[in-house]
C-alpha cells in the first residue's frame, strides 16, 4: 500500500480545481469595464454636483466601489461556499459614514449595480445602462431649472415694524408663507419661505434699512440649510 502523499494530492480536490477554472482574460476584462464605468460615474458626479462642499474623496470612492464590487462578484461566481462566506462577512460590516444628500446615495447605488453587472459578465448592459443614467442626470442637472425656495429670517425690535416689513416681502417675492415667529426678550424673530423674483437678493438690503430691523438673512433651502 502506497501511503505517500505529495503536495498536489493535498490541494487536488479544491484549490487547484478552483484556480484552474479562473480566467485571467475575463477578470481583466471585467475589472477594466468596471474601471471605465466607474470613471464615467466620476465625471458625471463632478459635472452634476450642486451641493455645498464637493468631496473629491467620495467621488474617488465611487470608482473604487465599482471595481471592488466587480471583484467580489467574479470571486463568488466561481465558488458557492465562497459566496456564502462573503455574504456572512459583509453582513457584519457596518458603514457609519452619513449620507446627507439623497443624490449621493443614488450614485453609490449606481456604482454597486455597475460593478455587479461588470463582474457578472453583463458588460453591454452595464455600459448602456450607465450611459442612459448619465444622460438623464445631465439633462435634469443642466437643462431643467428648478425654482428652489429661500428662507428669510428677520430679527427686529418688538412693535417697531410690522406692516412695512410685510409690504417689502410682498414687493420682492412671487409668493411667501409664514413658517415661524418667536419672541425673545425685547425682540422678535420671524421666518418666511419665499420665492424671489429673478433671484433678486436685494430684499435683505431693503429690509435692513427699516428702522428697528436688526438682521435680515436669506438662506437657500432644498431640504438642507445651505448658505
Amino acid at each position: 500500500m502506497n501511503s505517500i502523499t505529495n503536495f498536489s494530492d493535498i490541494f487536488k480536490s479544491s484549490f487547484l480545481e478552483t484556480t484552474s477554472s479562473f480566467s485571467i482574460i475575463d477578470a481583466l476584462l471585467g475589472i477594466g469595464v468596471a474601471f471605465m464605468v466607474g470613471l464615467f460615474i466620476y465625471f458625471i458626479y463632478k459635472k452634476t454636483f450642486n451641493g455645498v462642499i464637493y468631496s473629491h474623496s467620495y467621488n474617488i470612492s465611487l470608482v473604487i466601489m465599482t471595481m471592488a464590487t466587480a471583484l467580489v462578484i467574479m470571486g463568488i461566481s466561481q465558488n458557492v461556499l465562497l459566496s456564502l462566506g462573503m455574504v456572512g462577512a459583509l453582513s457584519i460590516v457596518r458603514f457609519r459614514t452619513p449620507i446627507k444628500d439623497p443624490m449621493d446615495l443614488v450614485y453609490l447605488f449606481w456604482s454597486v449595480i455597475a460593478g455587479i453587472l461588470s463582474g457578472a459578465g453583463f458588460i453591454l448592459l452595464a455600459v448602456i445602462g450607465s450611459v442612459l443614467i448619465g444622460l438623464v442626470l445631465l439633462i435634469f442637472a443642466n437643462k431643467i431649472k428648478v425654482e428652489n425656495p429661500y428662507l428669510l429670517i428677520i430679527k427686529y425690535d418688538q412693535n417697531a415694524v410690522n406692516e412695512e416689513l410685510e409690504q417689502i416681502v410682498k414687493t420682492y417675492t412671487k409668493r411667501f408663507s409664514l413658517k415661524s415667529k418667536s419672541m425673545i426678550e425685547d425682540y422678535e424673530e420671524i421666518t418666511y419661505e419665499i420665492r424671489v423674483k429673478d433671484n433678486d437678493s436685494n430684499i435683505t438690503s431693503e429690509l435692513a434699512r427699516i428702522k428697528g430691523v436688526q438682521t435680515a438673512v436669506m438662506l437657500s433651502y432644498d431640504g438642507n440649510f445651505t448658505a
